[in-house]
Formats: structure tokens, C-alpha cells, sequence
């Protein structure tokens, strides 16, 4: 019981993000996700319904690095988008924090992110 509603509380507050946040193909939605083993991020055109760009912590390029889903593995992902993104001629991004408050892996992930280049 108790584990259910946690789920429906989680679930509230992604709606209550993704209410505010819709990308575009000129500024896609940029969503991290953080499993308790790894971390994905997405560039997404809400519009056309397509994903831009992916990249994980299970990506070929950084495979190898084992990378975890704390703050350091949070800010080499970031770094990588970022780079990525620019190589993709995506330049701006809605950040869509999904249900975690704007701390910790995900503060680093979004510092990242706009040292690469990114701007939000």
C-alpha cells in the first residue's frame, strides 16, 4: 500500500512538470532520467514526437569508464550531451527535471550540460 503511494505521488509531480514543459523541433525538451544504476538523457520533439538525440551511461563512447548514477558520473554525462548536442545543431533546450527536485546528480548534470554549451 504504502509503496503504491509513493508511485502516485512521483506520478503527480512528473505530470506537474511536463504540464509547463513541451519541446519543440527549434528547442527540444532535454529529460534525465536516473536509475539507481544508471542515467539516461533524451532530447525530444514533442511536437513531431521524436527523440533528437540519446545518450546513456551505457553508451559505446563512455562504456567503458563504468560510469554510476552519482554526481561525478551525472557531470561526464553532462558533458558529453552537451558536446553531442552541439554536433546535432541543437544550441537550446527545455529542461525537464522529470519528478526529482533540481539538486544534486541533476543540478550537476544541467551545469554540465551548459558548460558544453547548452543553453537552457
Amino acid at each position: 500500500m504504502k509503496l503504491a503511494h509513493k508511485k502516485q505521488l512521483r506520478q503527480k509531480r512528473r505530470w506537474r512538470v511536463r504540464k509547463k514543459v513541451k519541446g519543440t523541433e527549434a528547442r527540444p525538451r532535454l529529460t534525465v532520467y536516473f536509475s539507481n544504476k544508471n542515467i539516461y538523457a533524451q532530447a525530444i520533439d514533442d511536437e513531431n514526437g521524436k527523440t533528437l538525440l540519446a545518450v546513456t551511461s551505457l553508451s559505446k563512447e563512455i562504456k567503458d569508464q563504468h560510469l554510476k548514477a552519482n554526481i561525478a558520473g551525472a557531470t561526464e554525462l553532462g558533458k558529453l550531451f552537451g558536446e553531442k548536442a552541439k554536433s546535432v545543431n541543437i544550441g537550446n533546450v527545455v529542461f525537464d527535471r522529470n519528478y526529482r527536485r533540481y539538486h544534486g546528480t541533476v543540478k550537476a548534470f544541467a551545469d554540465a550540460a551548459r558548460e558544453a554549451g547548452l543553453e537552457f
